[in-house]
């Protein structure tokens, strides 16, 4: 079981993560409820919140490990890393490697994704080469997966499973993400209703949680634990999204460090899997530091820019 000191520092750096990671949905939202009335505005906020984070944020990791674990009841898998259990222990140990090898090759392929293929500040001299060289994306991914499968099928063939429908889980997400970007000039002009824009916003936030439910697991395998960090960096979310998101869009580099934390979260839940000892620390330990280097360069960046003018 988890001493309080873990908890805390779990639940801070689910936080961070979710609230960083979710910067682009922020922007999103602000810009399509700049479109509504404001009795819309207020539903969306209001009830808005409560689907992303109990339904969303709460709902789908409890049926992920539910669904990974079918050794557990429903209430066990809500409560598993509580339980000083025996059977509930085995349970976990046994039938964790597959969420995470499947939750780490999604993030992966995110990282890699962003890295080769998505617009960008250049926030690492790397960057720029192999950004130049996206063509190269699906063939790293690819060798990727079939050395994550070969190696996966020696141990657990399960978990070769859980590879690939991380794999899968990925190119299924970022359609629905490209789906929504080029939706967002019509969300935009007055073509939608103020129903129809809350729904599809609604549709949006559920496809951009997933990347953050995933990383959650590598932080902890806890739903309550997942939920209060998650539920709290939405709230942090919300008002990013009803304040000046102007100003959050000035700090160029964060969402580099969002991607190098879903990077490293990956790799850490791979490792993992096959029974590499992490710490408990270890996840929200490098949230924090990748987040906190970026922040500053963006704050560096941001005083430059603002001196020449």
């Amino acid at each position: 079981m988890m001493d309080i000191a873990s908890m805390v520092l779990i639940v801070i750096g689910l936080c961070l993560f979710e609230s960083i990671n979710s910067i682009d949905n922020a922007i999103i939202n602000a810009e399509v409820l700049s479109t509504m009335q404001p009795k819309a505005q207020r539903w969306f906020l209001l009830w808005g919140m409560f689907f992303a984070v109990f339904v969303v944020r709460g709902v789908l990791p409890w049926l992920i490990v539910w669904m990974t674990m079918s050794s557990l009841g429903p209430v066990q898998a809500l409560t598993s890393t509580f339980s000083s259990d025996p059977a509930v222990i085995e349970a976990i140990e046994s039938s964790s490697p597959v969420l995470l090898i499947g939750g780490g090759t999604f993030l992966i392929f995110l990282f890699f994704h962003w890295l080769f293929l998505e617009p960008k500040s250049f926030g690492l001299r790397v960057e720029s080469f192999i950004s130049s060289q996206g063509v190269w994306f699906y063939a790293v991914v690819s060798i990727l997966l079939t050395a994550l499968v070969w190696m996966a099928l020696k141990r657990d063939p399960l978990m070769a499973m859980g590879a690939v429908s991380g794999s899968t889980a990925f190119f299924i997400t970022h359609g629905f993400k490209r789906n929504a970007e080029e939706n967002e000039k019509r969300l935009m002009s007055g073509d939608m209703t103020d129903i129809s824009k809350i729904l599809y916003l609604e549709v949006i936030d559920a496809t951009f949680s997933i990347d953050g439910v995933l990383g959650a697991f590598a932080f902890t395998l806890s739903v309550p634990l997942i939920l209060i960090g998650n539920g709290l960096g939405a709230i942090v979310v919300r008002e990013m999204t009803v304040g000046n998101i102007e100003r959050i869009k000035r700090y160029r580099y964060l969402k580099n460090g969002a991607m190098y934390s879903i990077l490293f979260l990956g790799t850490i839940m791979i490792l993992d899997s096959f029974g590499a000892h992490v710490p408990s620390w270890l996840s929200p330990i490098v949230t924090i530091v990748v987040i906190a280097y970026f922040l500053q360069r963006s704050r560096s960046t941001a005083k430059a820019m603002k001196s020449r003018c």
